[in-house]
């Protein structure tokens, strides 16, 4: 499956100041039922979202009309806890073009990136800018360029670059799942084929 060409993203940011967020708090097991990505997006945050009565918390991020966009911002340590993939899944679903944290659990990373969705690493310090500046105007916007592998907090101009897997970030640019990739190869994985008989 096919994802979305990545290239630059410039968004509002809806914040996360929450550490060591688990794959269960992003999406609870019970909603794992499905096998395609569609769909899990209505249950991002589940139980932080909604009460026991499937009522809205109003003071939980999402539900709040103040923020908005297609790129989150978390705390440190995101998406540790099971590998599940739904959990990219999720974000991605939602709206979410862009994660950015401090760290990421590596099974998150992988996941999201083979779901269209792009994970930013960066230092803490930048992490505290960013968060910073969202709390004296909720509407600060981040720019995240991935063909020069930078991100960019908009209102004071200060950026920072983030690395990422080069075969990872040919795959974001074109649009690629891993299976696109190869069939890209198709011609040259013939030439090599011929050229061994």
């Amino acid at each position: 499956m096919a994802i979305d060409k990545f290239l630059t993203i410039e968004s509002s940011v809806v914040p996360l100041p929450i550490e060591n967020v688990d794959t269960d708090q992003i999406i609870p097991a019970r909603f794992l039922k499905a096998t395609t990505r569609e769909g899990f997006g209505e249950n991002l945050f589940r139980d932080w979202r909604f009460d026991k009565s499937d009522q809205p918390k109003p003071d939980f991020v999402l539900n709040q009309n103040v923020y908005s966009g297609s790129i989150l911002v978390a705390a440190k340590n995101f998406g540790s806890g099971s590998s599940r993939e739904h959990a990219a899944w999720a974000i991605h679903d939602y709206g979410f073009k862009v994660v950015v944290s401090s760290f990421f659990a590596d099974i998150f990373k992988n996941n999201a990136l083979n779901s269209g969705l792009l994970p930013v690493q960066i230092s803490e310090e930048f992490l505290s800018g960013i968060f910073e500046a969202i709390e004296k105007d909720p509407a600060t916007k981040l720019k995240v360029d991935l063909i020069n592998q930078e991100i960019t907090l908009l209102t004071a101009g200060e950026k920072e670059g983030f690395e990422i897997n080069s075969y990872k970030k040919e795959c974001l640019l074109n649009g690629y799942d891993d299976i696109d990739y190869l069939l890209g190869l198709k011609d040259v994985i013939e030439q090599f084929e011929q050229s061994r008989d």
